[in-house]
């Protein structure tokens, strides 16, 4: 096992990642830019260096900074976690050239399968279904015009190097393509370094269901179940779930099976997501392929039993596998929600700032992978993630029970959070229902609040309701309009019957 890992990341996933590495015995090395001097990874961990000022292109994403830090700091290994440069292949490539291990695909392997056009004609060459779209980058809008009008609107734009939902824009007719192109290639730029975007056909009302997939240099794969990940806002999820709330057998071996040949396929090692839509006949395309940890990879690990970072470690050292596919089992079910940093009440605006005090929900069943504390001010310059909060139980029900207790628990003031969201989702009656696709969330906060939360039984009595309070304000507006309003003053029934128990406790001559 490696003597010591620098973790190239930050906020919660650092945190996780230094965590892992104690239990491990494994030391874990920090890196931080100019803001994050005071952050929660760099206080776990057991060393840290800077790497410069806020900007993350100056920071974090500077790979010879990185490597740098390495090579100082002897470091046998690098975790890159999730976002920055985790799905880059220059920083594979890099770690090989300085004799470091990348915990994490080779460099061939992510551009195969990290590539999301790439993946896409390895996805037809395996046999797995695919959204109808193109197979290799657009060089111009009005090339991809041309395209959508011969697939038919309305059509989504991807980052050819995406993820998390940056540089994806959905297009709902020709007039509003040229736009769309121009922000989508924007964003993927400065997200990813890289402006080029791919098409595809957008489905009406699909669900996102993942499949996680671990592979060793030793030739074996296996899927460890489906993640739901449909309740997303503007192509971001905001809560996963495993398993799926549609799931049968037969469906989750069809799609691991396909994910696996997927991996396989690709010459892939460690840690991957292979990402399908599921449509309302449950049939499934295949969406892409993210080449590394994923944020919500806690769900899996809670029914599971399985610690995914410390087998990313343990592959990337050369072990293989430790159990086969037929040993996997899914136990009980896991929810998780995002914390963020925002005011849901304001458009989501981002809510940096210093945190005064903060509360940890415990109790069974509850996660909390946290990158905040108290006293702690929230970067203006990142992602607004604060942390994840995750409930277990033995079915859905009692997961959602306990996410419920958990999200009144939590809080984090001086800033707002969008804790105030989940209870709202979680007291949907579609959420309950498992009701859900992929721009559910979007409708659901548009749609009237009142139409939501009340049943037809509840329509009912409020109606009758809203009936006698007219008719008793009528009656009484009535009597004043015709001069016979009562001036006699009558007291209050509680009042009247205290004195009435207090006539009886007297004593009597």
């Amino acid at each position: 096992m490696f003597k010591k890992v620098l973790i190239a990341n930050r906020g919660e996933i650092a945190v996780r990642i230094a965590r892992a590495c104690r239990e491990m015995g494994v030391r874990a090395v920090a890196v931080y830019s100019d803001v994050d001097r005071a952050s929660l990874h760099v206080r776990l961990a057991d060393e840290a260096y800077p790497i410069g000022p806020a900007p993350s292109r100056e920071s974090y994403l500077v790979i010879e900074k990185i490597i740098g830090v390495a090579r100082y700091a002897d470091c046998d290994a690098i975790h890159p976690g999730y976002g920055f440069l985790a799905e880059n292949p220059a920083l594979a490539r890099a770690c090989v050239d300085a004799g470091i291990t990348f915990i994490g695909p080779s460099a061939a392997a992510m551009e195969r399968l990290g590539s999301k056009t790439a993946a896409r004609h390895i996805a037809r060459d395996v046999g797995a279904p695919t959204v109808p779209g193109t197979l290799d980058p657009i060089d111009k809008a009005d090339e991809a015009a041309k395209i959508a009008r011969e697939i038919g609107f309305p059509v989504i734009l991807k980052a050819v190097a995406g993820g998390g939902g940056k540089g994806m824009r959905s297009v709902a007719g020709e007039t509003e393509l040229a736009a769309a192109w121009r922000d989508a290639a924007s964003e993927a730029q400065n997200a990813f370094g890289d402006a080029r975007l791919y098409m595809e056909k957008y489905l009406e009302r699909p669900r996102h269901i993942e499949i996680q997939v671990l592979a060793d240099h030793h030739g074996h794969f296996v899927y460890l179940g489906e993640r739901e990940c449909s309740v997303q806002r503007r192509h971001q999820k905001v809560i996963e779930e495993a398993p799926s709330p549609i799931m049968t057998a037969e469906l989750r071996k069809a799609m691991g099976e396909a994910a696996v040949q997927l991996a396989r396929a690709g010459s892939y090692t460690n840690a991957g997501t292979v990402e399908f839509l599921v449509d309302e006949q449950r049939n499934f395309y295949f969406l892409e392929m993210n080449t590394r940890l994923q944020v919500e990879h806690p769900v899996t690990e809670m029914v599971t039993s399985l610690d995914l970072v410390k087998l990313q470690m343990r592959i990337a050292a050369g072990e293989p596998l430790p159990f086969g596919q037929e040993e996997i089992e899914l136990r009980g079910h896991a929810i998780e929600c995002r914390i963020y940093a925002e005011d849901p009440d304001n458009n989501f605006f981002p809510s940096p700032g210093k945190i005064v005090d903060c509360g940890v929900p415990t109790g069974p069943g509850i996660r909390l992978d946290e990158g905040i504390y108290a006293g702690w001010t929230v970067p203006n310059e990142y992602d607004p993630m604060l942390g994840k909060l995750i409930a277990w139980g033995g079915n859905r029900e009692e997961a959602l029970a306990r996410m419920g207790r958990a999200l009144q628990e939590y809080y984090a003031s001086g800033i707002k959070t969008n804790v105030s969201l989940f209870r709202r989702i979680l007291a949907s009656r579609d959420f309950q229902k498992a009701a859900i696709y992929t721009r559910w969330l979007d409708d659901f906060l548009t749609a009237k609040p009142a139409a939501e939360s009340r049943s037809e039984e509840e329509e009912s009595r409020a109606e009758q309701a809203v009936a006698i309070a007219a008719f008793l304000w009528h009656g009484s507006h009535a009597g004043r309009a015709n001069g016979s309003e009562s001036h006699t003053v009558t007291e209050s029934r509680w009042k009247t019957e205290s004195r009435r128990e207090q006539v009886n406790r007297e004593p009597q001559p």
